[in-house]
Protein backbone atom coordinates (compact mmCIF):
# COMPACT_ATOMS: atom_id res chain seq x y z
CA UNK A 1 0.00 0.00 0.00
CA UNK A 2 1.35 3.40 -0.94
CA UNK A 3 1.25 6.69 0.89
CA UNK A 4 -1.89 8.81 0.78
CA UNK A 5 -5.55 8.13 1.40
CA UNK A 6 -8.74 7.73 -0.67
CA UNK A 7 -10.51 10.91 0.44
CA UNK A 8 -11.32 13.59 -2.09
CA UNK A 9 -9.23 16.72 -1.51
CA UNK A 10 -10.79 19.89 -3.05
CA UNK A 11 -7.45 21.25 -4.23
CA UNK A 12 -7.79 24.54 -6.17
CA UNK A 13 -6.29 24.70 -9.64
CA UNK A 14 -3.67 27.26 -8.60
CA UNK A 15 -2.42 25.42 -5.51
CA UNK A 16 1.34 25.49 -5.18
CA UNK A 17 3.97 23.77 -3.07
CA UNK A 18 4.88 25.53 0.17
CA UNK A 19 7.86 25.28 2.47
CA UNK A 20 9.61 22.72 4.67
CA UNK A 21 8.40 21.67 8.14
CA UNK A 22 9.42 23.68 11.22
CA UNK A 23 11.73 20.83 12.27
CA UNK A 24 13.57 20.60 8.92
CA UNK A 25 16.88 21.93 10.22
CA UNK A 26 17.15 20.23 13.62
CA UNK A 27 19.47 17.42 14.67
CA UNK A 28 18.26 13.85 14.34
CA UNK A 29 18.10 13.27 18.13
CA UNK A 30 15.56 16.10 18.36
CA UNK A 31 13.32 14.15 15.99
CA UNK A 32 12.95 11.40 18.59
CA UNK A 33 11.24 13.32 21.41
CA UNK A 34 10.00 11.61 24.54
CA UNK A 35 6.47 12.01 25.81
CA UNK A 36 7.81 13.56 29.01
CA UNK A 37 9.70 16.23 27.10
CA UNK A 38 6.62 17.02 25.03
CA UNK A 39 4.49 17.46 28.15
CA UNK A 40 7.13 19.70 29.75
CA UNK A 41 7.45 21.85 26.63
CA UNK A 42 3.68 22.14 26.25
CA UNK A 43 3.48 23.49 29.81
CA UNK A 44 5.87 26.32 28.88
CA UNK A 45 3.90 27.33 25.80
CA UNK A 46 1.83 30.53 25.84
CA UNK A 47 -1.92 30.21 26.38
CA UNK A 48 -3.90 28.86 23.41
CA UNK A 49 -5.05 31.48 20.93
CA UNK A 50 -7.69 31.49 18.21
CA UNK A 51 -6.25 31.13 14.70
CA UNK A 52 -8.62 32.55 12.10
CA UNK A 53 -11.56 34.95 12.06
CA UNK A 54 -14.49 33.93 14.26
CA UNK A 55 -17.87 34.53 12.61
CA UNK A 56 -20.95 35.37 14.74
CA UNK A 57 -22.54 32.01 13.90
CA UNK A 58 -19.42 29.92 14.54
CA UNK A 59 -20.00 26.57 16.27
CA UNK A 60 -17.68 25.14 18.91
CA UNK A 61 -16.28 21.63 18.86
CA UNK A 62 -13.54 19.82 20.75
CA UNK A 63 -11.07 17.12 19.79
CA UNK A 64 -8.75 14.91 21.80
CA UNK A 65 -5.07 14.68 20.85
CA UNK A 66 -4.50 11.42 22.70
CA UNK A 67 -0.86 10.43 23.22
CA UNK A 68 0.89 7.42 24.69
CA UNK A 69 4.40 5.98 24.67
CA UNK A 70 5.25 2.61 23.14
CA UNK A 71 8.73 1.25 22.42
CA UNK A 72 10.13 4.43 24.01
CA UNK A 73 8.51 6.82 21.57
CA UNK A 74 5.30 8.87 21.51
CA UNK A 75 2.30 7.78 19.46
CA UNK A 76 -0.89 9.63 18.63
CA UNK A 77 -4.41 8.28 18.10
CA UNK A 78 -6.31 9.31 14.96
CA UNK A 79 -9.52 8.11 13.34
CA UNK A 80 -10.48 7.57 9.71
CA UNK A 81 -14.01 8.78 9.07
CA UNK A 82 -16.58 6.40 7.63
CA UNK A 83 -16.86 6.30 3.80
CA UNK A 84 -20.65 6.51 4.16
CA UNK A 85 -20.59 10.00 5.68
CA UNK A 86 -22.06 12.75 3.50
CA UNK A 87 -19.21 15.07 4.46
CA UNK A 88 -15.57 14.35 5.31
CA UNK A 89 -15.73 10.73 4.10
CA UNK A 90 -12.41 8.88 4.59
CA UNK A 91 -10.83 11.94 6.24
CA UNK A 92 -8.41 11.41 9.10
CA UNK A 93 -9.03 13.38 12.27
CA UNK A 94 -8.67 13.36 16.03
CA UNK A 95 -11.56 11.86 17.98
CA UNK A 96 -14.02 14.63 18.77
CA UNK A 97 -17.08 16.52 17.72
CA UNK A 98 -19.54 19.31 18.37
CA UNK A 99 -20.13 20.77 21.82
CA UNK A 100 -23.39 19.60 23.36
CA UNK A 101 -25.40 21.89 25.62
CA UNK A 102 -25.34 19.19 28.31
CA UNK A 103 -21.52 19.07 28.37
CA UNK A 104 -20.00 20.77 31.41
CA UNK A 105 -17.24 22.27 29.25
CA UNK A 106 -15.30 21.60 26.05
CA UNK A 107 -12.94 19.14 27.74
CA UNK A 108 -16.04 17.12 28.62
CA UNK A 109 -17.05 17.33 24.96
CA UNK A 110 -13.72 15.91 23.80
CA UNK A 111 -13.89 13.03 26.29
CA UNK A 112 -17.52 12.23 25.52
CA UNK A 113 -16.94 12.18 21.77
CA UNK A 114 -13.87 9.96 22.15
CA UNK A 115 -15.84 7.54 24.28
CA UNK A 116 -18.69 7.49 21.75
CA UNK A 117 -16.42 7.07 18.72
CA UNK A 118 -13.61 4.77 19.90
CA UNK A 119 -14.80 3.49 23.30
CA UNK A 120 -12.12 5.40 25.21
CA UNK A 121 -12.25 4.86 28.97
CA UNK A 122 -12.14 8.47 30.29
CA UNK A 123 -10.63 7.32 33.60
CA UNK A 124 -7.42 6.30 31.78
CA UNK A 125 -6.76 9.79 30.40
CA UNK A 126 -4.80 12.67 31.93
CA UNK A 127 -5.10 16.19 30.40
CA UNK A 128 -1.73 17.93 29.91
CA UNK A 129 -2.57 21.05 27.90
CA UNK A 130 -4.16 22.47 24.78
CA UNK A 131 -3.17 23.60 21.32
CA UNK A 132 -4.37 26.72 19.54
CA UNK A 133 -8.02 26.87 18.52
CA UNK A 134 -8.63 26.62 14.80
CA UNK A 135 -11.46 28.12 12.77
CA UNK A 136 -12.35 25.95 9.79
CA UNK A 137 -13.16 27.73 6.54
CA UNK A 138 -15.75 25.30 5.17
CA UNK A 139 -17.81 24.30 8.22
CA UNK A 140 -17.39 27.56 10.21
CA UNK A 141 -16.40 25.62 13.31
CA UNK A 142 -14.08 26.67 16.14
CA UNK A 143 -12.10 23.58 17.14
CA UNK A 144 -10.61 23.32 20.65
CA UNK A 145 -7.80 20.69 20.65
CA UNK A 146 -7.02 19.17 24.06
CA UNK A 147 -3.81 17.19 24.57
CA UNK A 148 -4.01 14.20 26.91
CA UNK A 149 -1.88 11.17 27.72
CA UNK A 150 -2.43 7.54 28.63
CA UNK A 151 0.11 5.53 30.64
CA UNK A 152 0.02 2.78 28.01
CA UNK A 153 -1.50 2.07 24.59
CA UNK A 154 -5.24 2.59 25.09
CA UNK A 155 -7.62 -0.27 24.43
CA UNK A 156 -9.85 1.20 21.73
CA UNK A 157 -12.49 -0.16 19.39
CA UNK A 158 -14.71 1.43 16.76
CA UNK A 159 -17.84 2.23 18.78
CA UNK A 160 -19.65 4.22 16.08
CA UNK A 161 -19.20 2.61 12.62
CA UNK A 162 -21.48 5.26 11.11
CA UNK A 163 -18.81 7.85 11.97
CA UNK A 164 -15.53 5.95 12.21
CA UNK A 165 -14.12 3.41 9.76
CA UNK A 166 -10.83 2.73 11.54
CA UNK A 167 -8.60 3.75 14.44
CA UNK A 168 -5.13 4.84 13.34
CA UNK A 169 -2.14 4.70 15.70
CA UNK A 170 0.85 6.66 14.38
CA UNK A 171 4.32 7.07 15.87
CA UNK A 172 6.06 10.43 15.96
CA UNK A 173 8.98 8.80 14.13
CA UNK A 174 6.68 8.17 11.18
CA UNK A 175 5.14 11.64 11.28
CA UNK A 176 8.54 13.36 11.35
CA UNK A 177 9.88 11.61 8.26
CA UNK A 178 10.84 13.97 5.45
CA UNK A 179 8.83 12.04 2.85
CA UNK A 180 5.63 12.26 4.93
CA UNK A 181 5.48 16.07 5.04
CA UNK A 182 4.04 18.36 2.37
CA UNK A 183 2.86 21.96 2.55
CA UNK A 184 0.64 23.53 -0.09
CA UNK A 185 -0.42 27.17 -0.55
CA UNK A 186 -4.06 27.47 -1.54
CA UNK A 187 -5.69 30.61 -2.94
CA UNK A 188 -9.03 30.89 -1.11
CA UNK A 189 -10.51 34.04 -2.64
CA UNK A 190 -11.80 36.40 0.05
CA UNK A 191 -9.94 34.37 2.67
CA UNK A 192 -6.61 35.04 0.97
CA UNK A 193 -3.76 32.56 0.60
CA UNK A 194 -3.54 29.82 3.21
CA UNK A 195 -0.76 27.32 3.92
CA UNK A 196 -2.12 23.80 4.39
CA UNK A 197 -0.17 20.95 5.94
CA UNK A 198 -0.36 17.38 4.62
CA UNK A 199 1.01 14.21 6.22
CA UNK A 200 1.12 11.39 3.67
CA UNK A 201 0.88 8.22 5.75
CA UNK A 202 0.68 4.68 4.40
CA UNK A 203 -2.96 4.40 3.31
CA UNK A 204 -4.03 7.78 4.71
CA UNK A 205 -3.59 11.52 4.20
CA UNK A 206 -3.89 13.88 7.16
CA UNK A 207 -4.65 17.47 6.13
CA UNK A 208 -6.90 20.46 6.82
CA UNK A 209 -7.48 21.47 10.45
CA UNK A 210 -6.18 18.12 11.70
CA UNK A 211 -2.99 18.58 9.70
CA UNK A 212 -2.54 22.07 11.19
CA UNK A 213 -3.06 20.81 14.72
CA UNK A 214 -0.70 17.89 14.17
CA UNK A 215 1.93 20.24 12.78
CA UNK A 216 1.69 22.37 15.92
CA UNK A 217 1.86 19.33 18.19
CA UNK A 218 5.00 18.06 16.44
CA UNK A 219 6.59 21.52 16.57
CA UNK A 220 6.05 21.52 20.34
CA UNK A 221 7.49 18.01 20.59
CA UNK A 222 10.65 18.94 18.66
CA UNK A 223 11.16 22.31 20.35
CA UNK A 224 10.61 24.21 17.10
CA UNK A 225 7.37 25.90 18.16
CA UNK A 226 7.93 29.66 18.25
CA UNK A 227 5.60 30.27 21.20
CA UNK A 228 7.57 28.27 23.77
CA UNK A 229 9.00 30.27 26.68
CA UNK A 230 11.71 29.48 29.17
CA UNK A 231 14.33 28.07 26.84
CA UNK A 232 14.82 24.55 25.47
CA UNK A 233 13.59 21.57 27.42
Amino acid sequence: MGRGGPQIIPRPARARIGGPPPWAGIEQHQRTPTLGRLVDTLARRRSPQVLGAVAPDVRSSAVLCLLYEENNEPHVVLTRRSPTMRQHAHEVSFPGGRHDGEDLDLWTTALREAEEEVALDPTTVTPVGALDRFVTVGSRTLIHPFVAVCERRPQLTVASPAEVEAIVHVSFTELLRDDVWREEIWELGEHGDRALTFFELVGDTVWGATGAMLRQLLAVATGTDETITGGPG
